[in-house]
């Protein structure tokens, strides 16, 4: 199995080299060369499997040679052996054909733990293997750094260095980030937002003599290997209502499309899926192209859904590459175009986007009025994320076709939020109820690349 650069100029690599690189050479992200097909007999039997069971049919034709079964096994098996539900994604019904995939039962109590610990593992068993030691830098909007941080923290051959906007993440998923005592995790607080911790991780992807000089490894979701991972619970769930002989939707709360992107990666290899519905918050700029063609960014308003506060999706270009047919050439000039402040979709390729994807944006006051609806009529007490799937998902889906929306963090992450809607203030598992207690370890930055990249230095050679 290679993969290849959305941009078209960097070389094809295997899957551990695409992992541990992260963004490719030229800018672009990695690709399967091919997408892997399961037959309807494949999915069949999964019926009654374990999530990890499942987890390994689905993602080993992706893995190539970089891990003997037997390894990778273990590997799986550890990703997910301290998650708080056997089920490990749970889906709960909420009303007549209306599903919830509850995904925020791992370690940080959000679905960026699913691809999070099990990247964890495959690094420190390619580490350990060459001996070699990287540096992990992190964008995040908020749950990204702390699932980061929780996978990577204490390991030999890994310094973690996570970027989020100072002031625009929750206190719990700030104190996930600023209260791990491990000296090989730094939390950095830049002045900016989400998109500008974003770009300056491009940019040091970019600054090749920096790249090289600290072996710089990336795990936001322009890895490859997130995306795969999120793969796996599209299976589970749509199994469990009776895939391949019923066909499900999804709808998918996303601000940077790598988990929706990760339901196109399912429904390419075989899974019968109808829809992919694209929930926004007001910080709609998926919705707004989706339904128009244009990709214009303006400033990002500050929601209570702030993991959903961003306006350049990074996995969206790899939607464009399989619109543009695979053309690296025009995916680089709509990333030009991008800088200057936006692009247009061509009319074939928003044919070809609008063959796989719907899209719907919440507004804040919808936002907090589903999460009181949810939690009196649905039983489901929703963080603000899950609340705008079930939204777009209860106004946009097919009665006859099962929606599965995705509920993509705990409540008690955003307890401002929602007891403003319930007036129920979700209190954290027991394992983390200590969290306000503990000391905080941060530095704020300014949103400056040398300066960045001098700090990264300094820290590693203490």
């Amino acid at each position: 199995m290679q993969y290849i650069s959305t941009r078209g100029k960097a070389p094809a690599l295997g899957f551990e080299d695409t992992m541990l690189s992260g963004l490719a050479r030229d800018g672009g992200l990695y690709v399967p060369e091919t997408i892997p097909t399961l037959s309807a007999d494949d999915i069949r039997a999964m019926h009654g499997l374990s999530y990890e069971e499942i987890a390994f049919r689905v993602m080993r034709p992706f893995v190539g040679d970089a891990f003997t079964d037997e390894v990778f096994a273990d590997l799986i098996a550890k990703a997910y052996a301290n998650f708080g539900h056997d089920a490990r994604a749970p889906l709960v019904q909420l009303g007549n054909g209306h599903f919830l995939l509850e995904l925020f039962h791992g370690p940080t109590l959000a679905f960026k733990d699913f691809a999070m610990q099990l990247i964890g593992q495959m690094f420190q068993e390619a580490l350990s293997r060459s001996g070699k030691r990287v540096t992990i830098v992190g964008a995040t909007s908020g749950d990204t750094g702390s699932a980061a941080i929780e996978a990577f923290r204490g390991l030999d051959a890994v310094d973690v260095f996570i970027l989020y906007p100072h002031g625009r993440v929750s206190e719990v998923q700030r104190r996930q980030m600023t209260t791990p005592v491990e000296s090989n995790v730094h939390a950095l607080a830049l002045d900016g937002t989400f998109d500008d911790c974003q770009a300056r991780l491009k940019d040091m992807f970019n600054h090749f003599e920096f790249r090289d000089s600290v072996k710089l490894a990336g795990v936001n979701s322009i890895n490859w290997g997130r995306v795969l991972a999120q793969v796996v619970y599209y299976f589970s769930s749509a199994v469990s209502l009776g895939a391949p002989d019923r066909t499900v939707s999804f709808t998918v709360p996303t601000g940077n499309f790598g988990d929706i992107f990760a339901g196109y990666i399912a429904k390419r290899m075989g899974l019968p899926i109808d829809r992919l519905v694209v929930a926004t918050n007001q910080n709609d700029i998926l919705h707004r192209c989706l339904s128009t063609g244009g990709y214009v960014t303006d400033s990002v308003t500050p929601s209570i859904s702030p993991s959903m506060d961003i306006q350049v999706s990074s996995n969206f270009e790899r939607a464009l590459f399989d619109a543009y047919n695979r053309d690296g050439n025009a995916v680089a000039q709509l990333m030009d175009e991008l800088k200057a402040g936006g692009f247009h979709v061509s009319q074939g390729a928003m044919q070809v986007l609008r063959e796989h994807y719907d899209s719907g944006g919440v507004s804040e006051d919808e936002t907090l009025s589903m999460i009181a609806h949810a939690n009196r009529h649905m039983g489901e007490l929703l963080c603000p994320h899950s609340a705008i799937g079930v939204k777009v998902a209860e106004d946009l889906r097919d009665p006859n076709v099962p929606m599965i929306t995705l509920a993509t963090a705990h409540p008690a992450k955003f307890p401002d939020a929602v007891e403003k809607a319930s007036g129920i203030r979700p209190p954290l598992p027991d394992r983390m109820a200590d969290l306000f207690d503990r000391d905080e370890r941060v530095t704020r930055v300014p949103n400056d690349l040398d300066q960045l990249e001098t700090l990264i230095k300094d820290r590693i050679a203490s």
